[in-house]
């Protein structure tokens, strides 16, 4: 393979983006012109897009739980989704998207998967999300879709997000961190992390879970916490939940359907 550049791309927000669109042929329309937009941008000539269909892991971790007791995304607002949600997921399905789907993950633990896949395999990925979570907690190249936007996420940037969200929790999804821990001080608490003589944060978080609610409860809720924020980033960690897919059998070179050359999604450059 000449191109050693392909894209890894989160398609259920793909997707979301649409839930306003006033027609299928609308949506899919924008679809296509994003996703030949992010090709154009970042040059590469190959790529695999993945979908969320059915619960994933989390929900048996979050049913478990001891403390954390609420089911995972319990905050979610219920009820049917739009029959062009069902539509879009179909028609990311077929040719020429082959977009995938693998039981018991989220679309962010497979971009999160494959991307350290592809960097053992000699591809040089680029994960195409808008989600804050894949952004920061994934390492690596990224291109924020919906603001056209390079990103390039340290290993160590990446840790420390991984550990503030553990300290705070996700309330998108509504996973509890530590009760009354916001932002300011979970940043402030993390700064000294990687000085040398300070504690690791990893250290540093459990440190925070025993002082508010004591060593058993305090241990318990740290794990829990960070088992649901935690994006899966490994084929081995992949392989416990689902079999995994060759990556070569997910990408695609195939064009996306013929549409005007459009600047609604504008370019970028890698600073």
């Amino acid at each position: 393979m000449n191109n050693k550049k392909i894209l890894l791309i989160d398609a259920d927000s793909l997707m979301y983006y649409e839930m306003g669109a006033k027609s299928l042929e609308e949506a899919t329309a924008n679809i296509d012109k994003r996703i030949n937009s992010m090709l154009k941008t970042t040059g590469a000539t190959s790529y695999a897009g993945f979908l969320t269909i059915g619960k994933c892991f989390r929900y048996d971790i979050g049913n478990n739980c001891v403390y954390n007791n609420l089911p995972y995304k319990h905050n979610r607002k219920g009820g049917v989704k739009p029959i062009i949600f069902y539509a879009l997921k179909e028609y990311l399905q077929q040719e020429p998207y082959s977009f995938v789907a693998l039981k018991g993950l989220e679309a962010d633990d497979a971009v999160g998967i494959y991307a350290q896949i592809a960097k053992d395999a000699g591809y040089i990925p680029t994960v195409c999300s808008p989600d804050k979570d894949v952004l920061l907690q994934i390492p690596g190249r990224h291109y924020n879709y919906q603001k056209a936007a390079f990103i390039k996420t340290s290993e160590s940037d990446a840790e420390k997000f991984l550990w503030k969200q553990t300290l705070m929790g996700d309330s998108t999804d509504g996973v509890p961190g530590i009760k009354g821990l916001g932002a300011k001080t979970a940043d402030k608490l993390l700064e000294i992390c990687g000085t040398f003589g300070e504690p690791k944060a990893s250290q540093i978080v459990i440190d925070e879970y025993i002082k508010k609610y004591g060593v058993r409860e305090g241990i318990t809720r740290f794990a829990e916490t960070f088992n649901l924020v935690y994006i899966l980033r490994s084929e081995d960690e992949g392989t416990r939940i689902t079999a995994l897919p060759h990556i070569s059998t997910l990408l695609t070179s195939k064009s996306t359907p013929n549409v005007e050359t459009s600047n609604d999604f504008a370019d970028s450059e890698w600073a």
